[in-house]
């Protein structure tokens, strides 16, 4: 698409609107172009990880959640996303910019579905986030590590079965029995939950899809910061 497009002509800001067009198609090769020469004229990786990906990115989030865009192409835009943070994220390590929080995130025990938890990985970082994705069929055990290593603002239970919503219970009283539960925000999702469930079991949310996840998370992130 972009064969006809001169970066080097272009201005910052034009390039900065470019990223958020091509990060909606999902187009991972000329993102990767742009945010390089974005880098090479100067600009901070945190300036271009806000207004160039992460503003993308809410633009994709939004259309997801109003049902313009569907998972297929939620990942593809999510997979370009990924392809600019491989170049900005040791940038942005080496340097003082701010983040939106960590997450550590993970499929119960049990269950090995994997597409949604991606997916809420994916969008999250390309919110601002630091995510740790510790995979699927997650014990207690491992979840209270991960919690005690990267000491995250938010923790994300997925499950897609009913036989192992249960277990999301077990993580969080594991939780509140190690006392790492208070400074904890736990989000839990997946198609067979609801709200009643998240609130039965002691979760702070339940997040019917990634967007909403998102938008909890960056929700819950303000009242943690404000407080």
């Amino acid at each position: 698409m972009n064969e006809e497009i001169n970066l080097h002509e272009m201005e910052n800001d034009e390039i900065i609107e470019l990223i958020k067009e091509d990060l909606y198609d999902g187009y991972r090769e000329e993102i990767m172009e742009e945010v390089q020469e974005l880098l090479d004229r100067g600009l901070e990786p945190y300036d271009i990880l806000t207004r160039g990906l992460v503003g993308g990115m809410d633009i994709v989030g939004e259309d997801f959640r109003d049902g313009i865009l569907f998972v297929p192409e939620v990942l593809m835009s999510a997979k370009a996303m990924k392809g600019g943070m491989n170049i900005l994220r040791p940038l942005l390590a080496a340097s003082d910019a701010p983040q939106q929080g960590v997450v550590v995130i993970g499929t119960v025990k049990g269950d090995i579905h994997d597409i949604g938890k991606n997916l809420v990985a994916m969008m999250l970082e390309g919110a601002g986030f630091t995510v740790i994705d510790i995979g699927i069929n997650i014990s207690v055990g491992k979840y209270l590590e991960a919690v005690e290593k990267h000491q995250p603002d938010i923790l994300g239970l997925s499950a897609l079965l009913t036989t192992t919503m249960p277990y999301m219970r077990t993580v969080i009283k594991a939780l509140k029995e190690e006392k790492l539960r208070d400074d904890l925000i736990v989000l839990v999702g997946g198609a067979p939950l609801n709200d009643a469930f998240a609130k039965e079991i002691g979760a702070d949310a339940y997040c019917r899809n990634a967007a909403l996840a998102v938008d909890k998370a960056k929700k819950f992130m303000k009242i943690v910061g404000g407080a």
